[in-house]
């Protein structure tokens, strides 16, 4: 089975999408890391309503720095994303699922599986769609925490 130069590269920038990701969410460069959606991408977590836009999505994300920041002793908090599966739908179109696994300063703290869909904006491949599914809490976790807080 042979690919051409084409799916070769996008694969190569979608991985790099990913990572580049979970680095600026780390790191809480909530400015770049919305840079990474399309400007009517689209952010689904879980149950809630979508966040569409790159606005509606710094809004979200910030809340979430903040609370990272006030719950723990640290901010430190790392995403390690595996298992990246990626089909190339054609030149404007491809798809991707991973698992996730973040720590924070207290330990494992969730975990899950993104569905995303992708298509290049410009002159890079951006999240069109990022679907976040979580799949599991460890007991006492900053993540944890801040569900049970945000029920109604």
């Amino acid at each position: 089975m042979s690919m051409e130069l084409s799916e070769l590269a996008a694969r190569e920038a979608i991985r790099d999408l990913v990572a580049r990701y979970a680095h600026a969410a780390d790191r809480g460069r909530l400015d770049e890391l919305c840079a990474l959606f399309t400007d009517d991408g689209a952010l689904r977590i879980d149950e809630r309503e979508p966040l569409v836009g790159r606005d509606a999505i710094r809004a979200f994300l910030g809340a979430t720095r903040t609370s990272v920041r006030s719950e723990t002793r640290s901010a430190l908090i790392r995403h390690h994303v595996s298992n990246l599966q990626i089909t190339v739908d054609g030149p404007e179109s491809a798809t991707g699922v991973s698992y996730f696994f973040v720590v924070s300063e207290r330990g494992p703290d969730h975990w899950g599986r993104y569905r995303d869909r992708y298509r290049p904006d410009a002159d890079r491949w951006r999240f069109a769609e990022r679907r976040v599914r979580v799949d599991g809490f460890a007991p006492g976790s900053w993540a944890e925490e801040r569900r049970r807080t945000m029920q109604p």
